[in-house]
């Protein structure tokens, strides 16, 4: 659905931010162009300055998503894993399967030090929409970077979740030992 005039400016900011805000799922650049009547490249700029406002705004693979304040529920952790780039979707799979989300992945690289990409996947569905983004744009996984060494911050609404997901993770070879 369309808009026929375009949304200018401020008042086109004003609108994506209001739009992401009451939307619990998140909405790609190219929705938010359709509405507004602009290309995704001036969304992409938007969501940018509206960023650089320290709107909590995050760009995921399935969209952009705001970062609502809330009061923490459930547990979250950090995971050091290891694995080849072909085992990304299982490693992911695994995980969800547990009731868990993947918030990101996080590498330390050489030259520009810590890096964090949002994931942001919790069921099958958003994994495999992951995956495919990934091969249809050929991009690379970052842990490519690091010869697969990476961590992932994960949720779920409860510990023994979390724990459990970590065990099938150990057992198939995707922890790195700390010990």
């Amino acid at each position: 659905m369309s808009n026929p005039t375009k949304i200018l400016g401020d008042e086109r900011r004003n609108f994506i931010l209001r739009r992401l805000q009451a939307s619990q799922a998140p909405i790609t650049g190219s929705e938010l162009a359709a509405i507004a009547n602009v290309s995704r490249q001036v969304i992409v700029g938007d969501i940018t300055l509206l960023k650089a406002r320290n709107e909590p705004i995050i760009a995921t693979s399935q969209g952009y998503l705001y970062m609502h304040a809330s009061r923490p529920t459930g547990a979250e952790r950090t995971i050091a894993c290891s694995h080849d780039p072909n085992r990304t979707e299982e490693e992911l799979l695994l995980l969800v399967d547990h009731g868990v989300t993947v918030k990101d992945v996080k590498i330390e690289h050489p030259v520009y030090g810590d890096l964090t990409a949002s994931i942001m996947v919790s069921n099958r569905y958003e994994v495999k929409q992951f995956i495919e983004k990934i091969r249809s744009t050929n991009a690379s996984y970052l842990s490519e970077l690091t010869g697969g060494i990476h961590l992932h911050t994960i949720s779920a609404p409860t510990e023994k979740m979390l724990d459990e997901a970590e065990l099938t993770l150990r057992k198939a070879n995707f922890l790195i030992d700390l010990e």
